[in-house]
């Protein structure tokens, strides 16, 4: 079995992920990369050696064929980090029966299936991280978002569960993130509203997530965790 580790990520065309695929490239680990529908960050990140894999993560179906893709050019997977997200308000999902199944599929049904499909090759490695990307919202949610909000509170649910089932081969933790990128149809109110309420009146960049991850995955004391990457804000919502 090769010795060079292996990363799959979900959600690696932009932002978080997309900037994880490229630390974890720099470090020597093959990645997978995961996409939906945008291949944009992908193509990057194949030209610097990672296999894009696309699927569709409402897709049960599509989860599987994801797994089995994996499982076909590695024997071992030595991270996986749960980040694809969907993101819709109530309205939305209340207008339309496939975005409420796809917060739900997406959050917590595809980890789920990822984590139980990929765990032979995650045990092969006898020290895998598993890190899951909820949110800050999980402990205190926003009633503008209620599905999301529920589903990452399955995630994190889901999180400890593994934690205690897959230990003591595979540790399973999660991280909170706060305001840590705006987007780019946050305007300059919402964002100085946003701000105003962290106790670190910061932006923080993707640097401090990938801090955490580096945490998560070399501390291997650490199982069952979750670390807020957020400027304070769960202490003000």
């Amino acid at each position: 079995m090769s010795q060079q580790p292996v990363a799959l990520i979900t959600g690696a065309g932009r932002r978080f992920g997309f900037e994880l695929a490229k630390s974890l490239l720099a470090e020597g680990y093959l990645v997978f990369a995961h996409y939906n529908s945008s291949r944009d960050g992908v193509a990057e990140l194949e030209e610097q050696g990672a296999i894009g894999v696309q699927a569709d993560l409402t897709s049960r179906a599509a989860v599987q064929a994801l797994v089995e893709k994996v499982q076909t050019q590695t024997q071992r997977l030595d991270l996986l980090v749960n980040n694809a997200s969907c993101f819709f308000t109530n309205e939305v999902v209340d207008d339309d029966p496939a975005a409420l199944a796809a917060v739900f599929e997406v959050h917590v049904q595809a980890p789920y299936l990822l984590i139980k499909g990929l765990q032979p090759q995650l045990e092969k490695t006898g020290s895998a991280v598993v890190i899951n990307i909820t949110d800050i919202y999980t402990d205190s949610p926003s009633t503008d978002y209620i599905a999301y909000c529920a589903a990452k509170a399955g995630l994190a649910n889901l999180t400890q569960s593994f934690a205690k089932a897959l230990a003591p081969k595979i540790r399973v933790n999660g991280i909170q993130p706060g305001p840590i990128l705006f987007l780019p149809e946050h305007d300059s109110e919402h964002r100085q509203k946003v701000l105003a309420e962290t106790p670190l009146h910061v932006e923080g960049g993707l640097q401090p997530m990938l801090q955490a991850v580096r945490f998560l995955r070399d501390n291997p004391f650490v199982t069952g965790e979750f670390i807020k990457v957020d400027g304070g804000r769960a202490l003000l919502i």
